[in-house]
Parts: structure tokens; sequence; C-alpha cells
């Protein structure tokens, strides 16, 4: 939360009516180097505690707002002085502010616009009045729980299921291309809007509108034309909550298609409080071995850029799994061989290669909220990279096939197969704090973490598994039909696990 030169004044900021930097609706704003003044008449009432009146002290009380435009993009300086009332005695006292200083668009100025007023009470405090800047964090967190969804795609019928993560129950089925498609691995926007899967056969990327809100009526009917239960399954391009496909230029062969997929959740626009334009980064591999990581245009299935790693080496797959990292840099795992972090922070965006000791046989990948990529191993131990002190880490006393992985703020959780499972790890101190066993268990596959922090374990054979972090023995079985052959942000969690809170 921003505040005026490092203190937060609530009463003061509501009372002058100032709107601050980025909200776009300041006396005396000013766009294109337009200028203005403005005085606004306050009015302050305040109550005498000793008999419960209200009280207009005598003391005027007014505020003015200038501003100069320095650039095309425009720039604006406010500042106001008015009288303020202290509700003890009602008797006028008198405080300066002076704001601080934002850009924007070109536009133009109205003089004298008048703010909100806010109204003092006994206790001093603000009522009414603007809000203040919306930094990254403080919107974070609830927008995804009244609805949160996990993905879930069957490899065998080339969909993917819709599951209600609060009421368990699966709202519908979506094709994901046009047949034998093999899809694996889903990722989910920060905001829990969209979802790509990815299908290893074909080639394919979907990507799927969550809410209804976020379809295209295609046939121009008036309505939204999309599966509405489980077993209402509409043909390849008929559902109208598909918004884009993309056919990769992919090898051709199952081991090339796309696997490893991450959204970024954007730029963060100040005056709406959320991220917008976010991007969808895929992994695939090319003729020649060579490694291809595209860039995505979330909404519109753009695809932006692509960065190429010759001699890819995931043990001649495309690249296995992918996560972000806090400063929104892409990392990508590969099958028992290297990993690679994007650096999109940096102008050319360059790429830095990785190679673990050969024990870690990485399997799934994800990275934590503090910025550490993690390994399940297969067969092995989980295992962890620090990119500051540049070390890898082996975690003590596990030793499995190892598939899915996800972190949250406290825990890594891992899918185990032989012994079948699932692995809790305590990643401050890089220690297993307990093996859980799932009955019935065949083959734990995907693990993710959904907007209110259950962690779901998903099994091959289909079913899964939502569990509470505190009390593990106390986890939900839902079935869910299909092979799930899946390791990767089914939830958004990973994502979320890493933006501003």
């Amino acid at each position: 939360m921003r505040t005026l030169f490092g203190i937060w004044q609530p009463t003061l900021i509501a009372a002058l009516g100032i709107c601050l930097p980025a909200c776009g609706d300041d006396t005396g704003d000013t766009r294109a180097s337009d200028s203005g003044t403005g005085t606004v008449t306050v009015t302050v009432t305040a109550t005498d505690p000793s008999t419960g009146a209200s009280t207009v002290p005598t003391t005027s009380a007014s505020a003015t707002g200038t501003g100069t435009g320095t650039d095309s993009a425009g720039s604006e300086s406010n500042s106001a002085t008015m009288a303020t009332t202290d509700p003890t005695t009602a008797t006028g006292t008198t405080t300066t502010a002076t704001g601080g200083t934002s850009t924007g668009e070109p536009g133009t100025t109205t003089s004298g616009t008048t703010g909100a007023i806010g109204s003092s009470t006994s206790n001093g405090d603000s009522t009414t009045g603007p809000p203040p800047v919306c930094e990254p964090g403080d919107m974070m967190g609830g927008g995804m729980v009244d609805k949160s969804f996990i993905w879930v795609p069957s490899s065998d019928s080339s969909d993917v299921a819709k599951i209600n993560t609060q009421t368990l129950q699966e709202l519908a089925r979506y094709r994901v291309g046009p047949g034998g498609d093999s899809p694996s691995r889903t990722a989910v926007s920060g905001d829990g809007r969209m979802v790509v899967v990815n299908s290893r056969q074909t080639g394919h990327s979907a990507m799927i509108a969550a809410n209804v809100e976020d379809c295209v009526d295609k046939n121009g009917n008036g309505m939204i034309d999309t599966s509405q239960n489980k077993n209402d399954l509409r043909p390849w391009l008929d559902d109208e909550c598909l918004r884009w496909n993309i056919q990769w230029p992919y090898a051709g062969q199952f081991q090339d298609g796309p696997r490893g997929v991450t959204w970024t959740p954007g730029t963060w626009d100040y005056d709406q409080c959320k991220y917008v334009n976010p991007k969808v980064w895929i992994g695939y591999q090319a003729a020649g071995g060579n490694g291809h990581f595209a860039r995505v245009d979330g909404e519109t299935g753009t695809v932006e850029e692509t960065i190429i790693v010759p001699g890819w080496n995931g043990q001649g797959y495309s690249p296995y799994g992918a996560a972000l990292d806090p400063q929104f840099r892409p990392w990508f795992g590969g099958l028992r061989g290297e990993f690679i972090r994007i650096n999109t922070d940096l102008n050319p965006i360059t790429v830095d290669r990785f190679t673990p000791p050969g024990n870690t046989q990485s399997y799934g990948f994800t990275v934590d909220p503090d910025g550490h990529p993690w390994f399940a191993g297969c067969p092995g131990a989980v295992s962890t990279y620090d990119p500051v002190a540049m070390t890898y880490t082996s975690i003590a006393n596990t030793n499995a096939c190892f598939r899915g992985i996800a972190a949250d703020e406290n825990y890594v959780w891992a899918a185990a197969n032989g012994p079948c499972g699932l692995a809790q790890i305590d990643r401050k101190t890089n220690t297993l704090v307990q093996f859980h066993n799932t009955n019935p268990c065949s083959t734990a596959i995907g693990v993710s973490i959904d907007a209110e922090k259950f962690v779901w374990l998903i099994d091959q054979e289909g079913w899964g598994w939502k569990i509470d972090p505190m009390n593990v023995g106390a986890m939900q079985m839902i079935p869910i039909a299909g092979s799930h052959y899946v390791y990767s942000d089914m939830t958004g969690g990973q994502l979320n696990s890493i933006l501003p809170q």
C-alpha cells in the first residue's frame, strides 16, 4: 500500500479528495502539457464528546491543486493545504501535504475539479473518500477463491475435465484436439480465467476459458454453446469456450510434442488494480533436437517470440516441465537432463543453461516461492537448486520414482511410485516431514496447490485426492474418469505462489 511521505494518512487524503498517482482523477490533473488549478471548499464536522453535538469550526478550509505538463506522456504534481478538525476539541488545525509525481497518457485537464470529501468522526477516522493506489499484492489472494478449478487432462480420450475444487463436482469436459492427441500438461492463469492444455502426440496447444463471460459467441446465435456437465463433450472446435489453439511446427513424434507450459501474470495496471496482458510460455522440440520456447499472447494465441536452444538435452524429449520464478522468469526442466532459465528481465532475452548432478534424474519440475527449482527424481531423490549459492541439495530419505511436484509456502509435495503415495518435505530445512500413503493408490502422477492452499494429488488410473496440509489423513477422494498423465500447474497455484501477497 503506498503512503504519503511514508506515512499513511487516511483522514487527510479522504478529506482532501486527493486521488493518488495513477488514479487519473486528481484536482489539477495534467495531461499532454496542460495545466490547471482549482479550489475545493471543505466542510468538516466534529462531535464534541461531552455533549454529543456536531460542531462546524469557524476556521475556513480549502484545498488547491496545481499541475504542469512536461512531455507527450504527461505528468502531474499535486499539492494541497486544508484545515482539519481535532474531534476532541472541535478547534481547527492546519495540515499541509504534497502529492507525488505520476505519469499518464495524453489527455485533458479540468480546472478546479472537486474531489470526494471525507467526514470526521469522534475517533478521527475517515469514512469516505477515494481509495489509495492499488499495488501488486493489495488485491491478490481473494480473486480466485470464489471460482477455483482444477483441470485434469485425459490422455486416452483427448479431453480435459474442469472440476470445482470447493464442491468437488466435475462441471464440464472439453476436447483439446482433433483426436489421438494424448494431452498431458495443463497450466492455469494467475486469475484462474484461462487454462492451456498441451497435447504431446499431435503437437497442439489449446486455450479454454473458465468462465462463460470470457467465451466467444462464434456462431452468432446470441448464446455461448459450451459443455454443461461432465457428459456433455462437444465436437472439436464446436465448444465456444475454446478460445484458441495452435498447431506447433514440432518434429512430429510423440516425444517432440509440447509439454512444459507456464503462464506469466502480465503487467500490473494501477488503474484496474490487476495484471493485464498475460503471456504463456510453451516448450516443444523441433527437427534437429533443438528446444523451442515460445511466448504466446494469452488472450489471442498470437505467437510473439520463439527462443531456440540448440541441442536441447532432455533424453530425446521436449522440455518436460515449466514454472515461473518471483522475477517472472520462466524455467523449463528436461527429462533427466538439463534445465534452463529464460531471462525475460533482460533485453535482449538471454538463456541460462544448467546441468544438475547425474543422481538428480529429474522428472517432475517446479519452482518454489523463493525462486528455487525443485526436481522429482525418477528413480532417485527429490532435489533442489539454490540459484544464488549455486548448490544442489538432495533430500535425505526420499528414494522412489517421483513424478509430479508442487510447492507451497511451507512444503514441497511430490507424487511417488514404488512406494505409491505422497512425500511431504519441509522446504526451509530440506527435510522429509512424512511419506503419506493413499488408499487406493495405483500410479500417483500430478500434484498441484489450489487457491485455498489445499493439495491435489491426481492418480493416473481415474481419481484424485484433495488434501488439507494441516490434516493429511482426512484426504478426500474424487472420481475422475480417464487416464491422467499430468505433471503441471493444474490449478494456477504455482503461479500464484510467486506473486506479491
